[in-house]
């Protein structure tokens, strides 16, 4: 079926149904961001492939909401669709819903798989669209027009050993009991599959990039039931979740084991990362508890054996981006080079690494006006070669047995413009003080957001995505509850949080820079004031500065960078031959 086929299919269903509107999230029952295929509804529908948006579908309308990370991704992918770009004004914000309620009639129906709908927007629909005369039902129109649909993942699982993550399961459930506890609930229901992975140490590759495993939990101070494929886990790992008092499960009974709860119990429930359906199936009289998932704030913050396994897997990153960078310095211009064959030689170069597992994402393999699409995926359609000029930028992540990294340079190819030097050194400028920041306890990241874009405001210049993400161990790439962006999120930036720094500069049709390192925070001083913390910067790769324009940069600024290159040059030079060492060797040389 074309899509446009599928979206008449769609509609014929929902007209049958009388239905008026129908919403496809991209989502799973877990409320996932990366989705296993069983669960790539939106690219099923529209050919969209982007990991953030939204269809609606009315009977004479049909219009993905994405954000600016998109646009021009989502406007070469919908063509010939059927679907139009609607372009969000505010990242995550689920306009859609004020356009429903100005677009649909009083008494009107829009429909929703609420399996793929978390608590938090299955209520906020709710309560806009009733405002307006408008009820919510629970629909799915893919599964009957889906014939190919692929298959749940079945590969086999894996548990972590307790030297490997410096806290046992037994350690992990007791914590988040203290929790439960200290909020008078009885239950906890966990479907986020981070949080799963972190208090069962286990790991698998059910989802790309990220080593989850499809499972639920239930948990009460003397019960945790683990909710999984059962053919997922070997038997020595039964036996180790069995003696950790854990109870095994299959994955699809949590919904009969939810209507099972006591009646006038308390659960408690993360509304962010649990589904609208799962909290319907509760008896009525069982009183839901909603906040963070303790596990969340729990596991961003990493433990010593966490921290010093990360820096053991900066290191082997380091020596596969040094060398990557040598290839290409090397090569360019002399063979045919281009984005995807980039993209593949860097993997091969981080798959030599010792307990390498994957990449942590799909690399960002962009040449000259691709820079400017943020999140750009090259295909074998857009595929272009990489000249001897302008900038390339390559946004990569690795995931090690002991860590996940994740790491942006932009690289001079060779004879670039005015305007691309600026840009870049402005760039670097912003990663430099962001990197560099003190702050007193109790700082937001909204506060290091805005200390990283400063130099870029202060030419009037500003990029449309967040300066920082949390960063999992051996886990997510992209890990909550700390955020560095311009939202007031509530959230302090705690001692031992891995955390990005990667501003940039995008200029369609031009280019686009941005430049990434992962800090820990650690603690920096402690007087009369407050105490105050800092970044210990994690990522070990050099960082080029061929068009560095030393003039906008402060001097305290020129020492971070040159002590920063000397440190890279310190640690990986050990691990190179003497021809690599030579090179990032002068790739290194203070300015």
């Amino acid at each position: 079926m074309t899509y446009k086929e599928k979206l008449s299919e769609i509609r014929r269903q929902i007209k049958a149904d009388q239905v008026d509107a129908y919403i496809i999230p991209s989502a799973d029952p877990h409320i996932s961001e990366y989705l296993p295929k069983y669960y790539k509804c939106i690219p099923f529908a529209s050919g969209f492939r982007g990991s953030a948006g939204t269809l609606v579908i009315t009977h004479d309308f049909a219009g993905l909401w994405t954000d600016f990370r998109y646009f021009e991704q989502a406007a070469e992918e919908l063509e010939g669709s059927g679907f139009e770009l609607v372009k969000q004004k505010v990242q995550h914000a689920p306009e859609y819903i004020q356009w429903l309620g100005e677009q649909l009639r009083p008494g009107a129906i829009v429909g929703a798989d609420e399996q793929l709908l978390s608590i938090l927007l299955g209520e906020m629909l709710t309560e806009k669209l009733n405002l307006k005369g408008i009820s919510l039902a629970n629909k799915d129109y893919l599964s009957p027009i889906w014939a190919d649909r692929p298959a749940l993942p079945i590969e086999a699982a894996f548990l972590l050993e307790d030297e490997h993550t410096g806290e046992s399961i037994k350690d992990k459930l007791s914590s988040i009991r203290t929790a439960l506890k200290a909020s008078s609930a009885q239950w906890h229901l966990v479907s986020s599959l981070d949080d799963m992975a972190w208090i069962f140490n286990i790991r698998g590759k059910d989802v790309n990039y990220n080593p989850v495993v499809l499972s639920f939990a239930l948990i009460s101070q003397t019960e945790a039931t683990l909710f999984i494929d059962l053919n997922k886990l070997d038997e020595a790992a039964k036996t180790t979740l069995q003696n950790c008092d854990v109870t095994l499960a299959p994955y699809t009974s949590i919904e009969q084991a939810l209507t099972e709860i006591p009646e006038d119990s308390s659960i408690f429930i993360d509304p962010k990362r649990n589904c609208f359906a799962f909290s319907k199936l509760l008896p009525k009289s069982v009183r839901i508890i909603k906040d963070t998932n303790p596990s969340t704030n729990l596991k961003a913050v990493k433990n010593t054996t966490e921290l010093a396994n990360t820096r053991s897997a900066m290191v082997k990153d380091g020596v596969a981006i040094t060398r990557f960078l040598k290839w290409l310095s090397e090569n360019i211009g002399q063979t045919r080079i281009t984005e995807l064959s980039a993209a593949a030689k860097l993997q091969e170069f981080r798959k030599a690494q010792e307990g390498y597992i994957g990449d942590s994402f799909n690399t960002i393999s962009a040449y000259a006006a691709h820079g400017a699409l943020p999140h750009y995926g090259a295909s074998a359609e857009s595929d272009v070669e990489v000249e001897p000029k302008g900038l390339f930028l390559v946004d990569s992540g690795g995931q090690y047995f002991y860590g996940t990294t994740d790491i942006t340079r932009t690289i001079p190819m060779g004879p670039t413009t005015e305007e691309e030097n600026t840009d870049y050194t402005l760039v670097l400028k912003g990663m430099i003080d962001g990197c560099k920041a003190r702050f007193p306890k109790g700082t937001c990241g909204y506060q290091i957001d805005a200390i990283t874009r400063k130099p870029l405001w202060d030419h009037a210049i500003n990029y449309g995505h967040g300066t920082g993400h949390g960063v999992g161990y051996l886990l997510n790439v992209h890990e909550g509850p700390q955020v560095f962006n311009p939202t007031n999120n509530p959230v302090a930036i705690e001692l031992g949080m891995i955390t990005s720094v990667e501003p940039g500069v995008y200029r369609p049709g031009k280019h686009g820079i941005r430049i990434e390192n992962l800090v820990n925070t650690i603690q920096s001083v402690s007087n009369e004031f407050n105490d105050f913390y800092a970044f210990e910067t994690l990522t070990i790769a050099p960082i080029s500065t061929k068009i560095v324009q030393k003039h906008l940069l402060e001097q305290s600024q020129i020492d971070w960078l040159n002590l920063y290159n000397g440190i890279v040059y310190e640690k990986l030079s050990p691990l190179l031959t003497a021809e690599e060492a030579e090179w990032l060797r002068a790739e290194t040389q203070a300015i």
